[in-house]
């Protein structure tokens, strides 16, 4: 009796448990806007460091594989330690070291302070992304993919705001413009402290470990098939950033190259591309928690292939037209992939977060070091050449199993 009254004293309410918490949702999603505003300045000052520094594109490269190293090797390991010892206040202590790096960026006077300063951000990226995806998934009640996508359009959002304000800003004033963007840091160190204390008070909300997964006909997945299921996300996964690598750190590069038109005009092109990702991410989700989150995968890897393989024959306004439909399409993927995986492994979410956030962060560093060389070694429109194939990775997803709701129940 004594045992029963205890258990049902710490019983959490089942609405408690299963609602949405839109509040919370919102705000994560304008945090992971404010932090990837910051990390986006560093692409979209490449032009500016390319000729200051007299940089290669493999040098220009290796500034983003080091920003992409720090902000993925860790994000593992952070995951699964927040897994065992949540650490509600780590996002806004992450955020300290973006900070840091940021104003370092700004008054960077060589290379080799450029790759440290995007290090540190990057090292502030690899204890944002883990933590801040779980406070997503307990703010998400039943509709896991709804939340990815508003948790994951902010990101976008601010990955194509980010271009934008370096033209206005940056490219007219310099490179000690960008600790203006220092007071952005600031801001996100007070939001996420409020974060962190709604995430301390809702702990209850990760799901137990327990839980077994089943395939669309109800048979029990093996741990070999869900091994198997994840090493094939994780290929998608580089299929996915590779591409986005060759748009981020090149897309600028390939225009100007191609069509002889100036560094702030291909700023706002490439906004356009990273803004049209905005708005793909927000589909993803929302149709992955009502169709199965295999179709979304199959459409958004497997379906850009005609866009991309078009891309490197296509004149300036079909190029721009393109890039919309291949930044709208590819978006949609990473929230159906990330559900995905965290429904294959239940109650490990931090870890899982991590893992896909880390290895999607390496493959854009890597990609964009190797992409970068080949420019060096042949040309940037060889480049695009070359990452038109990409997509038709995709074809993978055939050996997805259906799993997850197929519809969510208002």
């Amino acid at each position: 009796m004594e045992k029963a009254v205890k258990e049902e004293a710490f019983a959490v309410p089942k609405n408690l448990v299963e609602g949405t918490v839109y509040s919370i949702l919102l705000t994560i999603s304008f945090s992971h806007l404010l932090n990837d505003t910051i990390q986006s300045l560093i692409p979209s000052i490449y032009p500016l460091v390319k000729a200051s520094f007299h940089l290669s594109f493999t040098q220009v490269g290796l500034i983003t594989l080091v920003f992409q190293l720090a902000a993925s090797l860790l994000q593992p390991f952070v995951g699964f330690y927040t897994d065992k010892k949540p650490q509600p206040f780590s996002l806004a202590t992450g955020m300290g070291f973006t900070l840091i790096g940021l104003v370092c960026l700004a008054f960077s006077a060589s290379f080799g302070w450029l790759l440290l300063s995007v290090g540190l951000i990057g090292v502030g990226s690899s204890v944002f992304h883990p933590e801040a995806s779980k406070v997503a998934y307990m703010a998400a009640g039943p509709r896991r993919g709804l939340a990815q996508s508003i948790f994951q359009v902010g990101g976008n959002a601010g990955s194509a705001i980010g271009p934008l304000l370096a033209a206005l800003i940056i490219v007219p004033f310099g490179q000690s413009s960008v600790a203006w963007f220092s007071i952005l840091a600031l801001l996100a160190i007070v939001i996420l402290t409020g974060v962190g204390r709604w995430y301390r008070q809702n702990l209850y909300r990760i799901r137990p470990k327990n839980v077994k997964i089943s395939s669309g006909d109800g048979m029990k997945l093996s741990r070999r098939k869900i091994g198997l299921s994840i090493a094939i996300l994780l290929v998608l996964i580089f299929s996915k950033y590779f591409y986005l690598a060759s748009m981020s750190s090149y897309f600028t590069f390939y225009l100007i190259d191609k069509f002889h038109i100036s560094v702030q005009s291909s700023q706002v092109h490439l906004f356009i591309f990273l803004f049209s990702t905005a708005a793909g991410t927000l589909l993803g989700g929302p149709l992955g928690d009502r169709f199965g989150r295999k179709y979304v995968i199959w459409f958004s890897i497997l379906g850009v292939a005609p866009f991309t393989l078009l891309l490197p024959h296509a004149n300036l306004l079909w190029t721009t037209v393109l890039s919309v439909f291949i930044g709208f399409i590819l978006a949609s993927a990473f929230s159906a992939i990330l559900v995905y995986a965290q429904e294959l492994l239940p109650g490990k979410v931090g870890t899982v977060s991590g893992l896909f956030f880390g290895f999607a962060f390496g493959m854009g560093g890597l990609g964009s070091a190797l992409l970068g060389a080949l420019a060096d070694h042949t040309s940037i429109g060889f480049v695009y050449q070359v990452c038109a194939y990409l997509p038709l990775i995709g074809l993978l997803t055939g050996f997805l199993p259906n799993i997850g709701a197929r519809h969510v129940k208002r």
